[in-house]
């Protein structure tokens, strides 16, 4: 994908948790990478969604709007798709997306 677009990205990331985590992974995603989304300059909102898959899992979606590319290298460095992780996401998550998939709003 280009990165010089001026129109609205969209950034996506997937992983999943036990649902038995899902509360307290929902709450840490909240006050780590959901607030660290909404702090950025140039963010434009940030969306956490969950999806039980009856199995005992649960996927964890993010998703989030931003100005364009620019800025979400402001938040998430040079390599914007690579995913950001934080210290304790090694404990709640069983799968998880290492690459971001990033969307052109039109």
């Amino acid at each position: 994908m280009t990165h010089s677009s001026g129109q609205p990205v969209v950034r996506m990331w997937t992983g999943v948790v036990r649902t038995e985590d899902e509360g307290r992974y929902v709450q840490y995603v909240e006050r780590t990478g959901m607030d660290a989304y909404r702090a950025t300059p140039g963010n434009l909102g940030a969306w956490l969604l969950t999806r039980d898959l009856g199995d005992g899992r649960t996927e964890i979606t993010t998703l989030s709007r931003w100005e364009n590319f620019a800025v979400i290298a402001a938040f998430a460095g040079e390599d914007i798709e690579r995913a950001v992780f934080y210290p304790e996401d090694d404990e709640f998550l069983l799968e998880r997306d290492e690459r971001v998939r990033h969307y052109r709003q039109t």
